[in-house]
């Protein structure tokens, strides 16, 4: 039996801890952050692998000395793909497409600020470079919008602890199909359509992030998509990711990516996937190994 250790108690934590276990692999959880964690008398239990590396990354440092563990996706792998810009440059430097987008590295003067909303055009959208789940993420449909909104970007950052002061302004495309790829070691594993309720969309909302209201149905994508999908995690070099890909009727870009995606229900993957995942898991303890 294979000792998994995963850092977090949510829906990913609940739905692999069976189904790994009947592929001799025991889900353990390690809890890294909101605690106190002595780093002289070691916290936690014995491990063979981590599954992804602590989304905390100063506190996932300390775990990663006290664990010594190899982990499926890595610091590196997290860092990157939490790095909307360099995401994004990557892949379109690969001849992978993506959204027109600029990014804006804060204190910039106004001068840069037009110059970014009129080469994207508007509407636009104004993401902030380095969070999830659609936190801060706004649309801008004329300039004096967009500048506003960079002024309140101003403010925040401002407090000279803040560290990420960059964000992205992107191209707005309302029609798109939005789906999250999911990728194990190379290979096209399944993926879900975000949709916002029909009420939701009436009331103007927009974002298909899950955590903010969509619903996550499985779908069966079509070939382009799933190469897509994995030459995106070909090109970032990520063994387990989330891609989210936005689909209009004449082209389809990567949006972003998540090295720390959710696992959704089981029905919403190609059969076998928690046969790839386990593997994928025995392969990167077996080349600590042998390294």
């Amino acid at each position: 039996m294979l000792d998994l250790a995963v850092t977090t108690r949510a829906e990913t934590f609940e739905r692999m801890a069976d189904p790994l276990a009947a592929r001799d692999i025991a889900v353990g959880h390690v809890d890294t952050s909101e605690r106190a964690v002595s780093l002289t008398d070691d916290p936690f239990d014995d491990y063979d692998v981590g599954f992804v590396y602590p989304s905390r990354i100063m506190e996932g440092g300390v775990a990663d000395a006290l664990l010594d563990v190899p982990w499926v996706n890595d610091r590196e792998a997290i860092l990157r793909s939490r790095n909307k810009a360099d995401v994004l440059a990557r892949l379109g430097r690969a001849g992978v497409p993506v959204p027109e987008t600029v990014m804006v590295s804060n204190p910039a003067g106004e001068s840069e600020l037009v110059a970014a909303f009129e080469q994207v055009g508007p509407p636009v959208v104004v993401k902030p470079n380095s969070t999830t789940r659609g936190v801060g993420v706004t649309t801008a449909r004329d300039l004096d919008s967009f500048l506003g909104v960079a002024d309140y970007l101003d403010l925040v950052h401002d407090y000279r602890a803040t560290g990420d002061r960059s964000f992205l302004v992107q191209e707005y495309l309302p029609d798109a199909r939005d789906y999250r790829a999911m990728v194990v070691d190379g290979e096209y594993v399944g993926a879900v359509e975000r949709r916002l309720p029909t009420a939701a969309r009436e009331r103007g909302r927009w974002k298909h992030n899950v955590h903010r209201g969509a619903e996550a149905e499985g779908v069966d994508l079509s070939g382009e998509l799933r190469e897509l999908a994995e030459r995106t995690a070909e090109v970032l070099d990520v063994p387990y990711l989330g891609v989210d890909l936005l689909a209009t009727e004449d082209r389809a870009v990567v949006n972003e990516t998540n090295a720390r995606p959710t696992i959704d229900s089981a029905t919403k993957y190609e059969d076998g996937f928690w046969d790839d995942l386990a593997r994928l898991i025995r392969a990167t303890c077996d080349r600590s190994r042998t390294a």
